[in-house]
């Protein structure tokens, strides 16, 4: 494929990650056009053609991808027929409408790592929370809906019997709870010629109550065999989508020292925000070069870093006020990162903050004054 910088290219979705892949592609001098259900969504003061609509309501995402050359995502809750259609019509679409489907659905996406051999955890597929009675034997277990969950929505723990009557109604996926020791990421691109990168695994710490990653180390602090493991690990998840993007691949580090995969992403994820300071190649770069057919990018890190996400105050809701900005700031390696979103409300993502620096001790000391210096509040 010729490179083509007049092409015009669509992403569905509006938020910070379109926001960000939209920053990245200033550099190509690339065309896009957003559609979006929110009139103030981080992306709209970033490109000429915004659409306000419902990215999964089939007409109105047929309407926006005709006359595109390429169409994109930045969220997985898109209408997938109506991309499937206009793939059919001529318009390239990547991640593939195919791809999209799988994973939209956790029963569809935990079947296919089984029947792949991707290791995972155990798992049964239950069609309604009267089902879950069946298989006591697995408690304890995460419940995952198949479809619509999204942020740690659409989860709940099972541990006994007395859990079931307040289970989530509905198609399911009941994984056993794993006992690990790390949870990890591995950002890992691939181009129509099949060409795969993968970034450095990453080290996640999640936010106690709201289930949304809270601050990252790059890199992960692990083996180089299971480094080496979990690349080669998040290299055969694309291979075997044949996907064509960015896919980030989240998995659990077991006690016994066993890689399982948790679940995916087909778009640039929050685990390589840190991408944009911390490597050779961003993660928005990345796929922008993945979807276009162009050579892949260097995906080593420049230095340690973490990446802490910013989010709203718990108690605080209505216009956006940032404090400890300036303190922040004094801080040598420090970048902060806002997207944009005017209101702020309880664990709201209203931007990042990647931290470098040589050593490991020092980033983490870095990361803690940013963690208890800067707030966003209202």
């Amino acid at each position: 494929m010729k490179f083509d910088s007049d092409s015009k290219i669509g992403i569905l979705g509006g938020g910070q990650l379109g926001r960000m892949l939209i920053q990245s592609g200033m550099d190509f001098n690339l065309n896009f056009s957003v559609m979006d259900p929110d009139a103030g969504a981080p992306c709209r003061s970033n490109v000429p053609d915004f659409v306000q609509g419902d990215i999964t309501d089939f007409e109105q995402v047929y309407r926006f991808g005709k006359g595109k050359d390429l169409l994109t995502i930045e969220i997985e809750n898109v209408n997938a027929d109506a991309l499937e259609k206009l793939s059919s019509e001529g318009v390239r679409v990547f991640p593939q409408p195919s791809v999209i489907k799988i994973i939209q659905d956790k029963r569809l996406q935990k079947q296919f790592y089984k029947d792949h051999g991707i290791p995972t955890s155990e798992f049964v597929l239950v069609d309604s929370k009267h089902e879950i009675q069946n298989h006591t034997d697995l408690f304890p277990v995460f419940q995952k809906l198949g479809k619509s969950g999204y942020d740690g929505r659409g989860v709940y723990k099972i541990e006994s019997q007395s859990d079931i009557p307040n289970a989530l109604e509905g198609p399911s996926v009941l994984e056993k709870l794993v006992d690990f020791e790390k949870e990890l990421s591995v950002i890992v691109a691939r181009n129509e010629r099949g060409e795969v990168v993968t970034y450095p695994v990453v080290e996640m710490v999640f936010h106690p109550t709201a289930n949304l990653v809270e601050f990252l180390f790059a890199p992960a602090k692990i083996s180089a065999e299971i480094e080496t493991q979990a690349r080669a690990i998040a290299k055969k998840v694309i291979e075997s989508f044949e996907m064509v993007g960015l896919l980030a691949v989240e998995m659990f580090l077991d006690k016994s020292g066993k890689i399982l995969v948790n679940e995916v992403a087909p778009r640039p994820h929050n685990s390589g925000h840190q991408t944009i300071k911390a490597n050779f190649t961003s993660q928005y770069e990345q796929h922008l070069r993945s979807i276009l057919g162009l050579p892949l990018g260097n995906t080593e890190l420049l230095k340690p870093t973490a990446m802490i996400n910013l989010l709203g105050e718990p108690g605080f809701e209505g216009i956006a006020q940032y404090e400890g900005v300036n303190d922040v700031l004094k801080v040598d390696g420090v970048y902060l990162h806002l997207y944009g979103k005017k209101f702020t409300k309880p664990f709201r993502k209203m931007g990042h903050v990647t931290i470098l620096d040589d050593q490991i001790d020092q980033l983490i000391h870095k990361a803690n004054i940013v963690k208890n210096t800067l707030k966003v509040k209202a």
